[in-house]
């Protein structure tokens, strides 16, 4: 009889939560609320991210790990897992009391570690990988590009969260993956939300909103902060807001005062997602790195247009001159250029983003989470 165990790991160590989190945590409580036995292995930060706390009141078996073991605290698991990641020594035990019929890896970048994956090779454990953000930069050695094409190849998928980051991980891999799957992130917004165009503020202001992690390494503010700050566009009535927080918010409130944007630029913090676009008539995204994000597919299905980079997934949902506009790359001159390319149609915009809505509606499924959990079962025949 096959195990009705399920495991999912998260590998993500930046902070304690973040868009990559959503479709394995929601997956993780669909499949509990149907009966399965499922067991999550997470990061202890202090306190725990209230998403995971809930998890764990919803029935998902809580197994907590720190980012390192301390050798007076625990003596025995730091001699255990010496020289390891504590995910691997974790994900072990995990197995050892919980044999499952399915081990989910799940990334913040394209793939779990490859300790992980070879784990599961091992124990010949049935295992899936979900891979969000992918950079150009991430290439690895010759060697460790083997162990990867190696081990994936064992996974019964390797799922990715837009086509664009799947064909560039075949390139840095040198590969093709026959068991890759494209799959879609669920959002934080009703899917028939319907938020009413606002209002041009005083002297017809447009309102610009970026939605995300205040991390300029990922997502970019930087680069938008300075495509805004030519003379040109300070003497035009617009605002930005910048929703979200992160490590580097000083860094960015900084920036903005020394580029004379102070009085163009809000920081905003967190707010619904119908509330962001109530307020708001466009969303810019000048990541460097991305998965899908769930910030961009929300905005179009609020009607929002966009302006963005193209990197990853933006151009798997984005049309360019249609339901937004692309930056070539990210960079100051290319963004600049695409917001100027949205200036001068900034009377079509409500037309833009009902263009985009409509697009996001006919491609996006309107379940993502049940599609998931209905694809891992079947995966292992789980009924």
């Amino acid at each position: 009889m096959t195990s009705q165990n399920i495991i999912f790991v998260s590998t993500m160590f930046g902070s304690p939560w973040g868009g990559s989190e959503e479709l394995w945590s929601r997956a993780a409580l669909d499949l509990a609320a149907q009966g399965f036995r499922v067991s999550a292995s997470v990061i202890k930060w202090s306190p725990l991210h209230p998403r995971v706390r809930y998890l764990q009141a919803r029935g998902v078996e809580l197994w907590s790990r720190p980012l390192q073991y301390s050798l007076s605290k625990y003596p025995a698991h730091w001699l255990a897992s010496w020289n390891r990641e504590t995910a691997e020594y974790a994900l072990a035990r995990l197995i050892a009391a919980r044999p499952p019929a399915l081990v989910v890896l799940s990334s913040g970048s394209a793939f779990p570690p490859i300790e992980l994956l070879e784990l599961c090779v091992a124990r010949r454990v049935p295992f899936i990988t979900i891979g969000q953000a992918n950079r150009e930069r991430d290439w690895c050695c010759d060697d460790l590009a083997e162990r990867y094409r190696v081990a994936l190849a064992a996974a019964l998928r390797c799922f990715f969260v837009s086509q664009a980051n799947l064909l560039l991980a075949e390139k840095q891999f040198g590969t093709k993956f026959t068991n890759a799957e494209v799959v879609w992130n669920p959002v934080n917004v009703a899917l028939d939300a319907s938020p009413p165009w606002a209002h041009l503020g005083i002297g017809g202001e447009l309102r610009f909103a970026c939605v995300g992690r205040l991390h300029p390494p990922s997502k970019g503010q930087d680069i938008l902060l300075e495509a805004l700050a030519t003379p040109e566009w300070k003497a035009r009535p617009w605002r930005l807001y910048l929703y979200g927080d992160g490590p580097m918010r000083q860094v960015i409130q900084l920036l903005a005062s020394s580029l004379g944007l102070s009085k163009h630029v809000e920081f905003a913090g967190f707010a619904a997602v119908e509330d962001i676009w109530a307020a708001n008539h466009v969303l810019v995204m000048p990541s460097r790195f991305e998965g899908l994000p769930l910030a961009m597919v929300e905005a179009m299905l609020c009607a929002r247009p966009v302006v963005a980079t193209d990197v990853a997934g933006h151009s798997d949902i984005l049309e360019d001159g249609v339901t937004g506009f692309l930056a070539d790359a990210p960079t100051v001159r290319a963004m600049g250029i695409a917001l100027e390319r949205f200036w001068k149609r900034r009377d079509e915009a409500e037309a833009i983003g009902r263009a985009g809505e409509g697009r996001i509606r006919a491609i996006m499924p309107p379940d993502p989470v049940r599609t998931f959990s209905e694809k891992l079962k079947g995966l292992v025949g789980l009924t």
